[in-house]
């Protein structure tokens, strides 16, 4: 089925377009994806580079359709292979897009941002995003510091808000529908992403080894899905959680199991929600060296 059978025409006036979420590490993308769309499709944990590959979240309202892509932080450390691959993400998709959300904390504005409002095509409609301003203690300071940011780029519109509150991303919809170009939807109205379960089953795995592993977590780590199976309303699913050495396989483990059940556990729970149904989830742990420096690995691992 073509996209022209599969989705309605387009009202009169009606706008569509992919919209760019871009910003350093941990400023809050992926949580601002999620709140937009009104559902949990990125992952989100305090550390840095959570999110590594683009992922893509679908808005229908009324007037527009707005195709959201969270990109991962872009990196300028750590300079591997992945970073790499993440960083190319970054690029490709602010070169193919109608609107770019440049994400920033309320009262930074570093060196680390700067680099990212560099790699935004200047020809680029962007929208400052100033997230977290719930917590910033002195209110007065919030217009300076537009100010401050304002100097670095032209932007389209500046929207402060709060995604983990929810407060005044409505604002951001509404600033930002006008600046998408006329066109019929390419998704139905209720469809919120286009990234299969089995993408979807891997980061919301990975999520939960961020949450619950904490400060032990493995810098080299990742996750693979070998099985993926549906049987009516079940899911079947088989993982493997990549690690870069085999000392960090006992971390992930735990004693006695502990660790990696509790992980599984949480992320089924999780993916049972998602999905609507029920799924058995089996995971284990698995040693490739150097798999994050090595291109082949990481395109078996879904990365580009």
């Amino acid at each position: 089925m073509n996209i022209e059978e599969a989705v309605p025409s387009a009202k009169p006036g009606f706008r569509t377009g992919f919209v760019a979420i871009v910003g350093r590490p941990n400023v809050g993308k992926s949580t601002l994806l999620n709140r937009l769309i009104g559902q949990k499709i990125s992952i989100v944990s305090s550390k840095a580079q959570t999110t590594r590959h683009r992922v893509t979240g679908i808005l229908t309202n009324e007037g527009a359709q707005f195709v959201f892509v969270d990109t991962p932080g872009f990196q300028t450390q750590h300079r591997n292979a992945l970073n790499r691959s993440m960083n190319r993400t970054v690029s490709q998709v602010l070169g193919d897009v109608d609107l770019v959300f440049f994400v920033i904390e309320a009262g930074r504005f570093g060196e680390d941002d700067r680099k990212v409002l560099e790699v935004i095509p200047a020809d680029a409609q962007v929208v400052l995003v100033i997230n977290k301003v719930d917590q910033l203690k002195d209110k007065s300071r919030l217009l300076p510091f537009i100010d401050q940011v304002r100097a670095a780029r032209e932007f389209v519109e500046i929207v402060p808000l709060s995604a983990e509150r929810g407060s005044n991303v409505e604002a951001l919809v509404g600033a930002a529908t006008p600046l998408l170009p006329e066109g019929a939807p390419m998704y139905e109205e209720d469809e919120i992403t286009d990234r299969s379960e089995r993408f979807l089953a891997a980061e919301f795995l990975r999520e939960k080894l961020f949450r619950l592993l904490g400060d032990e977590l493995p810098y080299g780590i990742a996750v693979e899905i070998e099985k993926f199976e549906t049987e009516g309303n079940l899911r079947r699913i088989h993982a493997a959680v990549i690690v870069d050495k085999a000392g960090h396989k006992g971390i992930v483990i735990g004693k006695g199991g502990e660790k990696l059940k509790r992980v599984s556990t949480e992320a089924r729970v999780e993916l049972e929600k998602l999905f609507d149904g029920k799924v058995f989830l089996e995971v284990w742990v698995k040693v490739k060296s150097g798999w994050a420096d090595d291109e082949r690995a990481l395109k078996s691992l879904g990365y580009e």
